[in-house]
């Protein structure tokens, strides 16, 4: 059984995303979900690679916003 320690909701567009910091028996993780379409995907990341994981996302961020839009 995992108990939910925090959670965000957000819709982009058509898909809703749940992000949820959760523990259960084997640890502590983070849980990001879409759903999308009656469609549901789930990435699941251990707490013990969450900074790696922060900060990879913002390094992408970084150059997705410094990148020159397609023409």
């Amino acid at each position: 059984m995992d108990t939910i320690i925090a959670s965000r909701e957000l819709q982009v567009e058509r898909k809703h995303y749940s992000i949820e910091f959760r523990e259960n028996e084997r640890g502590r993780f983070l849980r990001i979900t879409e759903e999308a379409h009656g469609r549901r995907n789930t990435v699941i990341v251990p707490s013990t690679g969450l900074n790696e994981f922060n900060a990879a996302v913002d390094a992408v961020i970084v150059a997705a916003n410094n990148a020159t839009p397609a023409a």
